[in-house]
């Protein structure tokens, strides 16, 4: 399936590849209902291999498994192929069948369906508030240093929470446009703004930190591990983290595997700079805090640095690990760390 938001191209092959025929559909229940009865047309369906699963391909995905239909994640076609064999709709439906059938697309989709979605949901809003936040505050001071010497001198020396409350507390009258005016008008606008964005970040918070603790009260037991970051690690892993077969497959997804790049004599590993950045991020806080406060981890470091490893090294290290420690206590398996 290639996905689209006003239509989805679907194609079908044979057990050895052979194209039988691609077709569109509108993103509809209705579309829907005619792309699987067209594909049964061709006989028993194996699988579905859909591009987009978390964007366009997210609704039929979920169709698609109500109708007990294995369902199967697919990348979009890399570069090199796009050039042998051009671009269009059909080509990469046809492609992504392919990578099905080869077995180059194998890992079943994020279900989306629940807690961990809703927690997906509150949590983009949270992103969003923050770096709003970070703008208008950052404008608020721009325009504090340009101001008037008056108005500068009246918020000199005051902190942040005390600036932002004399100017939410600007009054401006209706029929004055002076520079002044304007200035004091766009202080007070930003500010409100501030204030707004904080009482949503306070909501999301609230949210965020009672949905984390029904989801998963053992992941909030970890050391350095709050509903933030746990957060970060539910979306991360989503739903359905049953998916992922093997620890190694959670430290891939976050980009803390290490890569081979072996070559010839030459034996070596480079950086994964693939993966959710976000959840990377998260765990990358995680080590630092046990850095700081964890004894363990303080003996590690120790031992690892006495082996002649760096810092950036050994944080690496420690973030591989506590994939692991995260992943087996998402599906419950015994720690082997």
């Amino acid at each position: 399936m290639d996905t689209h938001a006003e239509v989805h191209v679907a194609a079908a092959v044979d057990h050895l590849g052979g194209s039988l025929g691609a077709a569109s559909f509108p993103t509809t229940a209705a579309g829907y209902r005619d792309l699987l009865s067209w594909l049964r047309r061709y006989g028993t369906i194996d699988r579905i291999g859909v591009e987009g699963t978390g964007s366009y391909g997210a609704a039929l995905a979920r169709y698609l498994r109500w109708e007990q239909i294995t369902v199967v994640e697919v990348s979009c076609p890399n570069r090199q192929a796009r050039r042998r064999h051009g671009k269009s709709d059909v080509v990469d439906a046809i492609a992504a069948a392919r990578a099905v059938l080869a077995g180059d697309a194998a890992a079943p989709p994020k279900s989306r369906d629940g807690a961990v979605e809703a927690l997906r949901a509150v949590k983009l809003v949270q992103r969003s508030a923050t770096k709003a936040r970070t703008v208008a505050l950052n404008q608020l001071h721009s325009l504090l240093v340009t101001a008037e010497d008056g108005l500068r001198a009246k918020l000199r020396g005051a902190s942040r929470v005390e600036t932002i409350a004399i100017c939410a507390a600007f009054r401006v009258r209706s029929d004055d446009d002076s520079v002044a005016a304007m200035t004091r008008l766009a202080l007070r606008e930003l500010a409100l703004r501030v204030r707004h964005l904080d009482e949503q970040l306070d909501r999301c918070a609230q949210r965020i930190a009672r949905i984390t603790a029904q989801l998963a009260p053992k992941l909030l037991d970890l050391k350095g591990i709050g509903p933030d970051v746990a957060s970060t690690l539910l979306i991360t892993a989503g739903d359905n983290p049953d998916r992922m077969h093997h620890e190694k497959s959670f430290a891939s997804l976050c980009g803390t595997s290490p890569l081979q790049a072996s070559s010839g004599k030459t034996t070596r590993h480079c950086l994964n700079r693939g993966g959710d950045r976000q959840a990377n991020a998260a765990l990358w806080r995680v080590a630092i805090v046990r850095m700081g406060t964890d004894q363990r981890t303080r003996d590690y470091v120790a031992r690892r640095i006495a082996e002649g490893k760096n810092k950036p090294e050994i944080i690496r290290c420690l973030k591989r690990y506590i994939a692991r420690e995260v992943f087996n206590t998402l599906t419950g398996t015994a720690c082997r760390t």
